[in-house]
């Protein structure tokens, strides 16, 4: 049996597996997908194990997406930019090649009559899940991107350094607890965890108030997958807002794990309904 999982920490709410295991048999292979919860300081020895035990890849979440990087022998030009891993080949000769399938999962998860060229977008957070949707976004040929953030000097490296990469791209930096008025956005984008089951899926990470002063043609996407709907979905569908919830991103993104694990595409529905039967 051909083994593959997902690392990182906390891992109670993943479905990954549930979705891994369908694409698998709409392919007709007898694989497993080991969930191996991994904190950042465990991560050489379980690098170690998956190499010793003959698993051929393996997908990264938080925290280990930023620090994966250190320990890949190449990369991608997806995780190349975003400078985070999600997806891990590991080659017969027990190399480590590193890829980030979020970027894919993050676009093919727009549905096809929304355009983002020349739009301002919102995105809360500034990890390894923000990188990628701000790769995915310069891609769409967004003319702005204002990132809220905790902490804005632990930030203002990689706004610089996205700054550099995409010049034609007006960048902001803002402290999300200070957010008041959000009407210019065309977009505002969660990659934070916050509303995530398990970890506070009873918060959101905007106020309601400040979500009343969101214009009524913006869109509202949350790359949080578990539950199906969070608080800040069921709050915007309060409001009218168009939503995305992060289910089709996660689908997609493993659709391209498996692409590069197996040279084959499973099939996209299966996976989908396997998801909801679970959630």
């Amino acid at each position: 049996m051909r083994k593959f999982g997902l690392i990182g920490y906390p891992l109670g709410h993943s479905i990954s597996p549930i979705i891994h295991q369908a694409g698998f048999k709409s392919l007709g292979i007898d694989a497993q997908y080991d969930i191996m919860e991994t904190s950042p300081e465990k991560l050489v020895d379980r690098l170690k194990q998956l190499k010793h035990d003959g698993y051929e890849g393996f997908n990264v979440t938080i925290p280990l997406k930023l620090p994966m990087s250190l320990f890949v022998h190449e990369v991608d030009a997806y995780a190349d930019i975003t400078r985070a891993i999600n997806t891990v080949v590991i080659t017969p000769d027990k190399m480590l090649k590193g890829y980030n399938t979020d970027v894919m999962g993050f676009l093919r998860a727009i549905p096809c009559d929304i355009k983002l060229t020349n739009k301002k977008i919102g995105i809360l957070g500034t990890g390894g899940a923000a990188h990628a949707v701000v790769v995915g976004l310069a891609q769409a040929k967004v003319s702005e991107i204002s990132l809220f953030t905790r902490n804005i000097p632990n930030s203002v490296d990689i706004v610089g350094y996205f700054r550099r990469k995409f010049p034609n791209i007006i960048f902001n930096i803002y402290q999300i607890d200070h957010i008041r008025d959000l009407s210019e956005y065309d977009m505002i984008v969660n990659t934070t965890p916050i509303g995530m089951l398990g970890h506070s899926a009873d918060m959101m990470p905007l106020e309601f108030n400040t979500m009343e002063t969101i214009n009524k043609n913006c869109i509202i996407y949350d790359v949080i997958y578990n539950p199906k709907k969070t608080l800040l979905i069921k709050s915007a569908e309060k409001l009218g807002l168009k939503t995305i919830c992060g289910l089709d991103m996660l689908i997609h993104q493993a659709v391209c794990a498996q692409k590069l694990w197996l040279n084959r595409t499973p099939n996209f529905d299966k996976m989908k309904i396997s998801a909801l039967e679970n959630l």
